[in-house]
């Protein structure tokens, strides 16, 4: 299933590097570009209080951290390429479907849906880098990866504005499925599968739980996981209460998208002087 003729596998390093980035973007697409389009939402569908305007987002996050859990195990037991399509047929069925929500919670169904979708994208994407590289070579690749997805939240909320200027908060959603089919295309003809078949494990409880102990076992691993989770959880925090504070504090209005983008700004440099610094100091350091 989805294998591709030997002629075209193997991309370069720069392409496998930038579409690995790309599948990784779709988790920030479809957070950050719908941020401007939160206050028509809630008018278009009825919801007074502002606060549960972040539901659009905290519902496709919950999805998204769940379904990881799954992701796992599967993509362990059936490689990477069936999953991965799997999920971003799942995201971009939700994400036409959105148009047509009748109301509130129809949306946020979608959006949890959704959420379970790309989290094949964000678990299979990692994957991939690691089934090719490891040390410190998968740091670097890994911190330039992040650098190139980066650009998906420096300008994502600028789009959702000017796509508000020109039409209805569905058209986000157009949009947003529009780029995951030209991702996703791109994927299905130059990913290759990158797992040896030899390394795949069986899809049983015991598997399982064999390979959640591998990795809560080793303290190293972890503690690293750990700390990844309290500081994603810090920074979708502030993505989920972003456009609220800088545009109904602040005043900002129609400049929250620059905002946004400086902020994000500051971390795409970051994991780019990341990707230099690691290669040579090593990553503990």
């Amino acid at each position: 299933m989805f294998e591709l003729p030997r002629a075209i596998r193997d991309p370069s390093r720069v392409e496998f590097i930038t579409l690995v980035a790309a599948l990784m973007a779709l988790n920030a697409l479809a957070i950050d570009v719908m941020l401007p389009a939160l206050p028509y939402m809630g008018e278009a569908l009825g919801i007074s209080h502002e606060n549960e305007r972040q539901f659009v987002v905290g519902v496709y996050m919950l999805g998204f951290g769940i379904a990881q859990l799954a992701f796992g195990p599967i993509t362990d037991r059936f490689g990477r390429r069936a999953p991965l399509f799997f999920g971003l047929i799942v995201y971009l069925f939700c994400a036409f479907a959105a148009t047509f929500a009748p109301n509130f919670a129809v949306l946020l169904a979608l959006r949890f849906t959704q959420g379970l979708g790309a989290a094949g994208t964000r678990v299979i994407a990692t994957a991939v880098v690691r089934d090719k590289y490891s040390g410190r070579e998968m740091a670097e690749v890994m911190s330039l990866t992040f650098m190139i997805f980066m650009a998906i939240p420096i300008i994502a909320p600028g789009i959702g504005q000017v796509i508000l200027l020109s039409g209805p908060w569905q058209n986000i959603f157009i949009f947003m499925g529009g780029l995951a089919t030209v991702i996703a295309l791109w994927a299905y003809f130059r990913l290759p599968e990158t797992m040896h078949p030899e390394y795949r494990r069986p899809l049983s409880l015991k598997g399982i739980y064999e390979g959640f102990k591998v990795v809560v076992t080793n303290r190293i691993a972890f503690s690293y996981g750990l700390a990844g989770t309290f500081l994603f959880g810090a920074m979708f925090g502030f993505i989920s209460a972003s456009q609220q504070i800088f545009v109904e504090i602040y005043g900002l209005g129609p400049y929250f998208p620059l905002a946004f983008a400086a902020m994000a700004g500051f971390i795409a440099i970051a994991q780019f002087i990341n990707s230099k610094v690691v290669r040579r100091i090593g990553m503990r350091r």
